[in-house]
């Protein structure tokens, strides 16, 4: 996907255009300037193009303060990655002479640039935005964030000047091993690979980039993502670590399988937990490992304490696999090989909708939804409509009213009859036709 970088100087709306175009309230919005001091970073998509969308913190130009350097070094960073760039000022406030001196620092990059004059809550101010131009970057685009107006010209405009995707004809299995920074993935890497690829120190964060290697396994060839370690915001002291997590984002992003890698010694951190939701969110197939299981069984700590901690922790990701592996001694490390090709499998297959409408249905129809608003909801009809990730279509008379509770106990037959173990899924909620009522 391609990369859009929002830049400007504090509090012009670089974080409600980011909010506006993800349509969620993801980066937090607040007056006080300063606030968004790391990149943010999520998918948005408009008239069928996706892309990754990276938020920065307010660029103040000359400034010497500590924070404000290392806002304008992450900054740099974002517009050094990126595809496209937005470059964001405020309709109220003019043109400052902030502005003039972003503007001054982004003529000099080749990348398509788009100027966008927030705040235009009104044709006047529309009018009076034409200011802009002096900024000397080409045309403006007038938009209110907050309310939506003429966000759709703008969007259009932005995905024009992306690069046309390029389709990956690459079959083979991808697997990303990712997860905290000093958990062990680039010895698990090794392990895998029986030689030295990477390189590997007790030094948090020694790997600063995401590394694709391939392996051999039966002569079918793998490959194997090793990724900087996820970290933190608060615990992230370089601009180059905040670099590696976004590289490590879109390693999951193009990858089949993550395997989240966690040290067995500390057990389930709750950074741990936001790496395996980013997967899951990213529907990949998905795998815990906990590394260094040698060093725990020294200690008489058995698998089945670890896993029932975990699924007491993750009750909405019980799903998930657990192995116990030791880089080390290289115990149950082919498991995870294996565990990988299983799961890609399960992504792939596709279940009968004859097959799925006489298994599932009866068990819907046992046990309806709710009535919700004095309305009887009933579902008729169930579909496969795409595979890796598995997404599910399902018809029903009221679908806006269906409830979230109920969506999970759908989920929950579902693997039930099936086996989806490691495998994310998807729903559709679809009004049936008018001609089946």
């Amino acid at each position: 996907m391609g990369l859009v970088a929002i830049v400007g100087r504090p509090n012009v709306g670089k974080s409600t255009l980011f909010n506006r175009i993800i349509e969620e309230r993801h980066a937090i919005v607040e007056s006080e300037p300063g606030v968004t001091r790391d990149r943010l970073y999520a998918t948005g998509e408009w008239n069928g193009k996706r892309f990754q969308l990276v938020d920065t913190g307010g660029i103040v130009p000359k400034s010497e303060e500590m924070f404000d350097k290392a806002i304008r070094e992450q900054a740099m960073l974002a517009i050094e990655e990126a595809d496209t760039i937005v470059f964001v000022v405020d309709a109220n406030d003019g043109i400052t002479p902030a502005d003039y001196n972003i503007a001054e620092m982004l003529r000099g990059t080749t990348k398509p640039l788009t100027v966008v004059v927030n705040k235009c809550d009104n044709a006047k101010a529309d009018l009076n935005a034409n200011e802009f131009y002096a900024l000397g970057l080409g045309e403006i685009f007038t938009i209110s964030a907050l309310n939506g107006r003429s966000t759709g010209d703008f969007l259009d405009h932005v995905v024009e000047t992306l690069p046309e995707a390029v389709e990956d004809n690459d079959e083979r299995l991808k697997v990303a091993i990712v997860g905290r920074p000093n958990v062990g993935k680039s010895s698990i890497t090794n392990a895998l690979l029986g030689k030295d690829r990477m390189v590997v120190t007790p030094i948090a964060g020694t790997t600063r980039d995401a590394i694709d290697s391939v392996m051999k396994y039966y002569g079918e060839e793998i490959v194997l993502i090793d990724t900087a370690g996820l970290r933190r915001r608060s615990s992230i002291k370089e601009s180059v670590e905040l670099y590696s997590t976004m590289r490590t984002s879109r390693a999951i992003e193009r990858c089949d399988v993550a395997i989240v890698v966690i040290d067995a010694a500390n057990g389930l951190e709750h950074q741990d937990k936001r790496i395996l939701s980013e997967v899951v969110d990213a529907r990949k197939g998905v795998i815990i490992a906990f590394n260094k299981w040698d060093l725990v069984e020294k200690e008489t700590k058995t698998a089945e304490e670890f896993t029932t901690k975990v699924r007491e922790e993750l009750k909405t990701m019980d799903f998930v696999p657990v192995v116990f592996v030791s880089a080390l001694t290289k115990q149950r490390i082919t498991k995870l090989v294996e565990m990988s090709k299983e799961i890609q499998a399960r992504r792939l297959a596709r279940i009968p909708t004859h097959e799925l409408n006489e298994a599932l249905i009866q068990i819907l129809e046992r046990t309806p939804p709710p009535t919700v608003s004095a309305r009887d909801l009933r579902i008729n009809y169930v579909t496969q409509v795409k595979v890796a990730p598995p997404m599910f279509a399902f018809f029903l008379n009221h679908p806006e009213l269906l409830p979230d509770a109920y969506k999970r106990f759908i989920e929950r037959q579902l693997r039930g009859l099936y086996d989806l173990v490691g495998v994310p899924i998807s729903f559709l909620f679809r009004k049936k036709n008018k001609r089946e009522e």
